[in-house]
């Protein structure tokens, strides 16, 4: 624990005097020279406190930077099963030249936050294609939407799809037989196909593929991003979206 306060006070000085680190022996100083110095640390951090906050900033940075760099690895690594899957559904124009995908929960409160700015986002840009990632990882009634929207899917094709995940990233509730007939009938499906597809295997396998997409990611919340090589671990507000996207296309 000394070690520690004693290295990370060093980081603080030195960031603040230009003293190189690597002209301080600490492991060989006595301890008398060991305490003086750090009464010396100490008075300068007491005189000039901002040096923390400066020296937080600089590490803070540097992690961003880190993490930035090991997610490009990671888009990169899984870039086939995170764009091209073969069975998310994709929305928005299929043949955008810009691709978001998004990694969900229906019952997210960032998830319905960022639902209609994403949708937004689609419409005013119109050149971007839209990968929908089913990601229930906040109880029972997620993995029961999920399930729905993608049975709805199997059942009613494309269009089915879209206005059942319309419908359930509103939806409140428990999700019980009654609800989910309810549902089904308001959206015109048919329910008895719907209901019966909601155990197929085929969506078993859709929801544990992408899960298994989402720990190689190191995605544990919902919703979660990827545009281009970016990955974006929560909310995105629309205009913030609007600028990732403008560099994205500047860049390539």
């Amino acid at each position: 624990m000394l070690k520690t306060r004693i290295a990370s006070s060093v980081l603080a000085l030195t960031l603040a005097t230009g003293v190189q680190a690597a002209d301080l022996d600490l492991e060989n100083m006595s301890d008398a020279d060991r305490a003086a110095f750090g009464e010396q640390v100490r008075a300068y951090l007491l005189e000039n406190p901002e040096v923390i906050m400066e020296a937080v900033q600089v590490l803070e940075q540097r992690q961003a930077a880190e993490q930035a760099q090991g997610d490009v690895a990671l888009v990169e690594n899984n870039a086939e099963a995170i764009f091209n899957d073969g069975y998310s559904w994709v929305g928005g124009n299929p043949e955008g030249d810009v691709t978001i995908v998004e990694f969900f929960d229906y019952r997210c409160g960032f998830c319905r936050r960022a639902h209609p700015e994403v949708a937004q986002l689609l419409e005013l840009d119109g050149n971007i294609r839209y990968v929908a990632k089913e990601f229930p990882i906040l109880g029972e009634n997620s993995v029961i939407s999920s399930r729905f929207a993608l049975a709805a899917r199997e059942v009613g094709g494309d269009e089915a799809y879209e206005a059942a995940k319309e419908a359930l990233i509103t939806l409140n509730g428990d999700l019980d037989d009654t609800a989910l007939r309810r549902l089904s009938d308001t959206l015109g499906l048919n329910t008895d196909a719907v209901l019966a597809a909601m155990d197929n295997e085929s969506i078993t396998e859709q929801l544990a593929t992408t899960r298994e997409l989402a720990q190689a990611l190191q995605i544990n919340g919902t919703p979660s991003f990827v545009m281009g090589d970016q990955l974006i671990r929560g909310y995105v507000p629309l205009e913030a979206m609007q600028e990732i996207v403008e560099d994205i296309r500047d860049a390539s």
